[in-house]
């Protein structure tokens, strides 16, 4: 697990050795145990390393070829390593070191980017062929490891974050309008925008290729990979699926053992970190595992169950873990937000800061921990969302049913408004049609009920799943700590996919069947969180969790901010966006934010995610700045 970084000068001018060691200590957080660097004319590479596997000088990067083709910068861990380095060397390649790296490097000198599909594992890398000179970028799959790019003028740059491409001389901040538009549209950015322009996220599943030896040199983008949920078409008993699913399920978080260094979990309660903490604490006994809870004293309503504290005590005790936790407390979240800032860079999905602090807390002990993110996505564990959208007469209706829940922020009705400022720059984007783009290789393909949940498992596999990988890996990196996540094993992925939805919820027939004409609380029954979800995760997780995890219902791992907002934080909520200095005026209409703001301190309407966005972006205005 590591940092990468480098950069490239188009015009053929010699990179300077000062500006890319800039560009790796300004992610030294990413790699505390190692530094390095290399340059040949107008073409460098950076590294910063956190050591996991062979501790020795032998896995120091930028790494070279045996017969020095090849330069390596690679962030990751590729976990079928051991067999992939045995076929290598049944090949004639030798190795020096026993680093999952230096099997990266001689499989790509093998197969190519073939080899991409090849790893199991997270990735992201820059591989330079100074026989051929291309650069060749890839990020692994799913997007677990994230690499940003960068052209503007003559240098082309790259990064594990975006702080290491600002630090290069002259570079022009300015901010994304469209993209800021789309983020306040879904908490999220779908495309490959950043909230600066000429800073773009290499999209998961693919790699990137440029050629220095064409005249004006280009990145060439290519997909690798795509989730493809569907039904099988010979399926197999109940039985047999949940045998499979259990075999893979312990192979996949064995897989993710392999470490020199101490290893953990998160233990939040629930039944995901609660399912690897019981296979992985049976290689490793009085596992390090670790929870983070909230002070409840002022919170009201549903925020009542978000301190799952307990629960997780009572899975520490049952699986003898070296249990660790810390409480927040309202005002937890105003102090840290600078540095959140710092290290999310921007903001994406959901409430990230309690991430921060289970981080950092985990990290005071260990390395490397393992996390339950991926279970929900792949499984179906949302069913109120899905169930919104299951039944439609074509694409274009499913699209419009799920496209208005997904408004998670600022829906239409208010966005021209809230964005008066520069209406005239991002009028012409339509949310809709970037909802739409997400789906570009399926819209053909939906007949019945079980298609359309399957097509909303790819988005939310594609867009929610993806935002919440670059928060996680962010703010675990930002403490030196490598996260693991089990459920993105590539065989346990592949038998979620063809999993039929029948097993992962248990009231789609109930909900197909709907009476439009019942009142309203008859249908809103669908649409709450409920334990609906995950049916088949449920009952082969049975075999190694108690019961009361497995049958309980779906919860966020959620703070109690919308009390918080009103109540303990309302000063500082205030102070930061209700004021005309605050910088994201520049970009929106003061009157129609402090409205929206108004309406959740009043109670009458819940608005904390806008509100958190809001203090996300303007901090986020004050770190970057902008030209």
């Amino acid at each position: 697990m590591c940092g990468i970084t480098g950069l490239i000068h188009l015009d053929d001018s010699p990179v300077s050795l000062s500006v890319l060691q800039k560009m790796t200590e300004a992610i030294a957080h990413r790699g505390p145990d190692g530094e390095g660097h290399w340059i040949e004319g107008n073409v460098g590479i950076g590294h910063r390393r956190l050591s996991v596997i062979d501790l020795s000088v032998a896995g120091y990067q930028p790494m070279v070829s045996a017969d020095h083709r090849y330069w390596l910068s690679y962030n990751g861990e590729v976990y079928n390593y051991r067999e992939l380095r045995q076929e290598l060397e049944a090949k004639g390649y030798w190795f020096r070191s026993q680093t999952d790296s230096e099997v990266v490097l001689n499989a790509l000198a093998e197969w190519g980017t073939k080899a991409l599909t090849r790893f199991n594992g997270m990735f992201a890398f820059a591989l330079w062929d100074r026989k051929e000179r291309t650069l060749l970028l890839a990020r692994d799959r799913y997007g677990i490891k994230p690499l940003y790019i960068s052209h503007q003028g003559n240098t082309f740059a790259f990064g594990s974050e975006q702080k290491a491409i600002l630090e290069i001389p002259d570079f022009k901040r300015k901010i994304d309008r469209s993209a800021l538009l789309e983020y306040f549209t879904f908490q999220n950015i779908f495309t490959d925008h950043t909230l600066l322009e000429d800073i773009k996220l290499l999209p998961a599943g693919h790699y990137a290729a440029l050629d220095l030896k064409k005249n004006k040199p280009t990145l060439q983008r290519k997909e690798y990979w795509d989730y493809n949920f569907q039904e099988p078409t010979e399926p197999t008993s109940k039985e047999e699926y949940q045998e499979e699913l259990d075999r893979l399920f312990q192979q996949a978080v064995s897989r993710q053992l392999v470490s020199d260094v101490e290893l953990g979990s998160y233990l939040s309660g629930g039944m995901d970190s609660g399912s690897i903490t019981a296979i992985a604490s049976k290689s490793f006994p009085y596992l390090k595992t670790f929870t983070c809870g909230f002070d409840l004293s002022s919170a009201s309503g549903i925020e009542m169950s978000f301190d799952e504290r307990e629960k997780a005590e009572a899975m520490s005790y049952h699986f003898k873990t070296e249990h660790y936790e810390m409480v927040l407390k309202a005002g937890d979240m105003e102090r840290i937000l600078p540095k959140l800032a710092f290290y999310l860079e921007e903001p994406r999905v959901g409430q990230s800061y309690p991430n921060y602090y289970a981080a950092q807390l985990a990290s005071k002990f260990v390395k490397v921990v393992l996390s339950g993110t991926g279970g929900d996505e792949l499984f179906g564990g949302y069913p109120w969302r899905y169930y919104r959208a299951v039944v439609n007469d074509d694409f274009e209706q499913y699209i419009d049913k799920y496209y208005l829940y997904w408004q998670r922020l600022v829906d239409n009705a208010h966005l021209k408004n809230m964005f008066a400022p520069i209406w005239k720059d991002v009028g012409h984007v339509r949310t809709r049609n970037i909802f739409r783009d997400v789906f570009q290789h399926h819209q053909g393909k939906l007949k019945t009920p079980e298609d359309y949940i399957n097509h909303s498992l790819y988005f939310e596999s594609k867009t929610f799943l993806h935002g919440l990988l670059v928060v996680e890996d962010k703010l675990s990196m930002a403490h030196g700590l490598e996260t693991r996540v089990p459920f993105l094993d590539n065989d346990l992925v592949d038998f979620s996919m063809s999993c039929p939805v029948s097993l992962k919820l248990n009231n789609l027939a109930d909900v197909i069947h709907i009476n439009e004409n019942d009142p309203e609380h008859k249908q809103n029954k669908f649409f709450q969180k409920t334990r609906d979800g995950k049916q088949i995760l449920r009952d082969v997780m049975k075999r190694h969790i108690p019961d009361k995890v497995t049958q309980a219902k779906k919860q966020g791992f959620s703070a109690p901010d919308a009390t918080w907002f009103k109540g303990d934080s309302i000063e500082f909520v205030k102070r930061t966006l209700m004021n005309g200095h605050a910088n994201i005026y520049e970009y929106m209409d003061r009157p129609i934010v402090e409205k929206l703001i108004k309406e959740h301190l009043d109670g009458t309407e819940n608005r904390r995610l806008l509100i958190w966005s809001l203090l996300n972006v303007e901090q986020y205005l004050k770190e970057v700045g902008h030209d």
